[in-house]
């Protein structure tokens, strides 16, 4: 049997194998389905796959099993945890995937453990990269996600008819550094939508009308995707999520608190993103953990005694 990389894919011969069916993983994984590709799904809630299966994806009842029938396996989860059980653990991907199978996770997960998949994946034949991804469940929707793809340059392009499918990629370096962009992207993400938070808030106690007040700006050097994606949602207090508040915690938690593998030449001060971070932080000690990032507002909101 040929291996699958580096034989070209198509909608007829490639078999997909997806894991994490939340809001972004099942808009992902309709678009593929949608582009006429065979797609496998593993549930820890058999259940929660009932639309995917709908439109044509076939439920399996292990990793191990999905990994075993696959060419290529996405990985959405919510955790690095999560992805190194999924992909390392014992009856996890690797221990199924044939040679020349790719691993492409797309969840945002810590550099090191992206570099340790890699290096795992390797000793086996087999190839890994991460692609952690921006654009929340409109992007995800719309197939407009910005992918961060690191590892071998050469499987990132013979991903791109799937990528493509979702989005946009850009190839930024070896592995672990789609993850340290994807991190990287966080720091401003969070701080735009401080500064739309603070700006809306300001806004409504000066007596302005909010909605006027994103019109004025639009086009000016504020305007931001964060304001294109978000101020809306704001003002119509729908904090329904595209990506957890609590994952935001995780995302820049990783490029503020720790520190491993002796890096020390890399730590960077981030007074910015450790504000962000206590901010959403708040948002989960509020209750608000599985809001959209766009409740970001009622931190600030409370803040003010609203």
């Amino acid at each position: 049997m040929q291996t699958p990389y580096p034989n070209p894919i198509s909608p007829t011969k490639t078999r997909i194998g997806w894991i994490g069916i939340g809001v972004m993983g099942a808009a992902m994984a309709t678009r593929l389905l949608s582009a006429g590709y065979s797609l496998s799904i593993y549930a820890r809630t058999p259940s929660k796959a009932l639309d995917l299966q709908s439109k044509g994806a076939l439920l399996v009842n292990s990793v191990l099993q999905l990994a075993q029938t696959s060419d290529i396996v996405f990985t959405m989860v919510g955790h690095p945890s999560d992805v190194r059980q999924n992909v390392l653990d014992e009856n996890g991907i690797l221990q199924g995937l044939n040679p020349g199978g790719v691993i492409v996770d797309t969840t945002s997960s810590h550099p090191a453990l992206a570099r340790d998949i890699f290096i795992a994946a390797r000793a086996k034949g087999c190839w890994a990269v991460d692609a952690p991804v921006s654009g929340g469940d409109i992007g995800a929707r719309d197939g407009k996600l910005a992918i961060f793809g690191g590892g071998d340059e050469g499987v990132v392009n013979w991903l791109l008819p799937l990528f493509q499918v979702l989005g946009k990629v850009t190839y930024v370096g070896e592995a672990g550094c789609g993850q340290s962009c994807k991190i990287a992207n966080q720091f401003a993400i969070s701080a735009n939508l401080l500064g739309l938070s603070e700006g809306l808030v300001f806004a409504e106690r000066a007596g302005l009308d909010m909605k006027k007040f994103v019109e004025a700006v639009r086009g000016g050097g504020a305007w931001s995707m964060a304001m294109e994606l978000f101020a809306e949602r704001m003002i119509g207090r729908d904090f329904r999520p595209g990506g957890f508040a609590e994952y935001m915690v995780k995302d820049l938690g990783m490029g503020v608190d720790v520190v491993e593998e002796g890096e020390d030449e890399r730590v960077v001060v981030l007074p910015g993103a450790a504000l962000t971070k206590q901010l959403f932080s708040a948002m989960v000690a509020n209750g608000d953990g599985k809001f959209g990032n766009q409740g970001l507002i009622s931190v600030i909101e409370r803040l003010n005694g609203k």
